[in-house]
């Protein structure tokens, strides 16, 4: 049995299989100690050559798990495969465009080794992005710590050593909408980051585009915060408020005759109410839509995925 795994998801990923396997190699070859370990690529549907790559690196290298996804199901759901499948003591989470260094996993199994449950990377800076990318990163990560009851680190990925035990609770939280960073912070155990220098993509095009990025943050916020919910009543109780004040101006002005300037009789004060309520009521239903369309995904009860094959060295 390995002593360590560690899990790539791969999708569209063709021109870094090859790369990113060889760096791992050269760090997981020559651990202290010389622990065993495993490389588990998830091909999760990918449209490229991704799959006749990693069925490559199967055929001309030890240590390598090629598990084949039946189409693309995201992420999330492909690391969560990946994790299911590995059998190490030690997990080892990691994006395959390379922007997570390799190098780091000695750092990582080090800090195992001194009896942390989990070890996860901060990112200290982050080289080739946008400032637009890096403003909403770095406002995401902030507000989910402010609406969530978990303390889920900021300025981290899912670049992360996981204990037997922590992927053992995972496989047992069979949500659809995963948010994994969320997760493990949830499970909780002795946790500790390192800080490091995120590198530019080494080929290919980012899959987390901006509608991704706004789909990603809905289900990190709605899997672990209420606060939308409570928003939705607290925006009704205000509106209300609000619709109570302006009647008594409505009948002051109806008792007194009074008329403020460009005054056409119940134009106005239909038209106000009318726009003012109906936002407050579909700004409601779209919060209690996001939840109740979860809880229809998770009543369905299918599986979070389904493999074609798997394959090893």
């Amino acid at each position: 049995m390995p002593v360590l795994s560690i899990v790539v998801p791969l999708y569209n990923e063709e021109g870094n299989v090859a790369p990113l396997v060889e760096r791992i190699v050269a760090i997981a070859g020559h651990l202290e100690g010389a622990p065993s370990y495993e490389i588990v690529l998830v091909n999760d549907g990918s449209t490229d050559r991704t799959l006749e790559r990693i069925r490559e690196e199967v055929a001309r290298r030890e240590h390598i798990v090629l598990v084949n996804l039946s189409r693309n199901f995201g992420h999330q759901l492909a690391a969560s495969a990946g994790m299911d499948i590995a059998a190490g003591d030690a997990v080892i989470l990691m994006d395959g465009d390379l922007q997570d260094p390799p190098e780091l996993i000695a750092e990582f199994v080090t800090k195992w080794r001194e009896g942390y449950d989990v070890v996860y990377a901060v990112r200290r800076t982050r080289k080739g992005e946008s400032p637009f990318k890096l403003f909403t990163a770095r406002l995401f990560y902030r507000i989910i710590k402010r609406l969530t009851k978990v303390s889920i680190p900021v300025d981290t990925g899912d670049f992360r050593l996981m204990s037997r035990r922590v992927v053992e609770a995972l496989k047992r939280s069979p949500e659809r909408h995963r948010f994994l960073r969320g997760m493990v912070s949830w499970v909780g155990y002795n946790q500790v980051g390192i800080a490091y220098d995120r590198d530019e993509r080494h080929s290919g095009s980012t899959k987390y585009p901006v509608t991704k990025m706004l789909r990603f943050a809905i289900d990190g916020i709605t899997s672990f915060s209420d606060v939308p919910l409570r928003f939705a009543s607290y925006l009704g109780f205000m509106s209300s408020a609000v619709a109570f004040l302006y009647a008594l101006v409505v009948i002051g002005y109806k008792l007194f005759s009074l008329h403020p300037p460009g005054y056409t009789p119940g134009w106005a004060s239909t038209i106000v109410a009318v726009l003012f309520l109906g936002g407050v009521q579909l700004i409601s239903l779209g919060i209690l839509g996001e939840y109740i369309g979860r809880i229809y995904d998770e009543v369905k009860g299918r599986p979070l995925y389904l493999i074609s094959d798997v394959e090893r060295s």
